[in-house]
């Protein structure tokens, strides 16, 4: 079981790794970011400390971390005030719970796409909050993983792993460099290939299961420019969730959610 460590020194030097994370938890691709995985609040905790990521420490009140299942885990707890925490973290959490980890080594296309029926394909989808929200409906409705394309933000930001309530610790996901021709991948290994798009000559969505038979992979582009054409150009085919007139989009992570629940239940190897 974690060693519960009861410190009420804001400058001591073992909670470096949670100091000013206002600041300090930058994206990867931005000067100051120290490349660690951070849970907030107990739920994404104990997700973290279920999942492949390997978990550093934990800091919290001290109710918080004795709300934790901390059986089997050999890392250190720093139990602390709720104003300590604050000065140390650079804000007041309300969640009252932390836990950082290192990030393990990403997983290959080919790891992702061998484990999944139904597949996520992200263009452009750079606002934390919709990523995250994208792993969470993935997570949600089975889909077996998450491939970005170029211009998405890292779905390990501080931010995204909240918001996706610690999925995006859960399903598994890989860059896909080659865009768009990635997609031919994807072909390759048998998925058709769907894009989501309302331009005008698309298929309705409603019932496109029953059409597409075997392996699917949904792409969804960046909330108002939508898909690039190039990208719409090398799916199998174009795919438009049908709305009342008058209103043309939706929030790119409510249309993924709408289209992953079309394809709920054809992923037996969703991550569980």
């Amino acid at each position: 079981m974690a060693e519960l460590i009861f410190t009420e020194d804001p400058r001591d030097s073992r909670l470096d790794d949670f100091r000013d994370l206002s600041t300090a938890d930058r994206r990867p691709d931005r000067p100051g970011g120290r490349g660690l995985v951070i849970a907030e609040g107990t739920v994404v905790v104990e997700r973290m400390l279920a999942s492949r990521y390997p978990v550093r420490a934990l800091l919290g009140v001290e109710r918080r971390v004795r709300d934790l299942d901390l059986s089997g885990v050999d890392v250190p707890a720093y139990v602390t005030s709720a104003e300590t925490m604050a000065e140390v973290v650079g804000f007041h959490l309300n969640r009252g719970v932390l836990a950082v980890a290192d990030k393990p080594a990403p997983l290959a296309v080919s790891e992702v796409v061998a484990r999944a029926d139904v597949l996520a394909v992200l263009e452009g989808v750079g606002d934390h909050e919709n990523l995250g929200s994208i792993f969470r409906n993935a997570s949600a409705l089975g889909v077996g993983g998450v491939l970005l394309g170029p211009g998405c933000s890292d779905p390990l930001y501080r931010r995204s792993v909240r918001v996706s309530m610690g999925h995006v610790l859960r399903v598994p996901f890989a860059p896909l460099e080659d865009w768009p021709g990635g997609l031919d991948l994807l072909r390759e290994s048998g998925f058709t290939v769907a894009a989501l798009t309302p331009r005008p000559g698309s298929v309705p969505l409603r019932g496109l299961r029953a059409k597409v038979t075997g392996r699917v992979a949904l792409v969804l582009g960046a909330e108002g420019p939508g898909l690039t054409d190039e990208a719409i150009a090398a799916a199998d085919l174009a795919v438009r969730i049908e709305m009342v007139p008058g209103v043309d989009s939706l929030n790119v992570a409510t249309a993924a959610a709408v289209a992953f629940h079309e394809f709920f239940g054809v992923d037996a190897a969703a991550t569980r």
